[in-house]
C-alpha cells in the first residue's frame, strides 16, 4: 500500500501543496484551470508520431488558455519549438532574449 500514497508521477513536484488564499472565494476553482502537469505551452508534430522523431519537420505550438490547449502558431523544427515552449519559463518572449 505504500506506493499508492501520493498520486501522480514520482518525478513531478507535488501539486497538493499549492498556495491557498483563504480570502479568495475562487480558490477552489483555480485548481481546475491549471494545465496538466503545469505545462502552459507545448509542441506537437504536425504529421503525428513521436516528438523526438524527425526533428526537422514542422511543429504545431499550443498554449493553455485556462480550459484547454489552443493553437498558438507553428515552428519550423523541433529546436525552434522547444525554444518557444521554454521561453515562458525563462522570462523571454517568443525567442527574444
Amino acid at each position: 500500500m505504500g506506493k499508492h500514497r501520493r498520486p501522480g508521477p514520482p518525478n513531478q513536484p507535488s501539486r497538493a501543496t499549492a498556495h491557498v488564499d483563504p480570502a479568495d472565494p475562487f480558490t477552489p476553482y483555480e485548481k481546475r484551470r491549471r494545465p496538466p502537469l503545469d505545462q502552459y505551452r507545448r509542441d506537437r508534430p504536425l504529421h503525428g508520431g513521436a516528438s523526438h522523431l524527425r526533428p526537422d519537420e514542422p511543429r504545431a505550438l499550443e498554449e493553455w488558455d485556462g480550459f484547454s490547449y489552443a493553437p498558438a502558431g507553428t515552428a519550423p523544427d523541433l529546436t525552434a519549438a522547444q525554444a518557444w515552449v521554454h521561453a515562458l519559463e525563462f522570462g523571454t518572449v517568443d525567442g527574444e532574449e
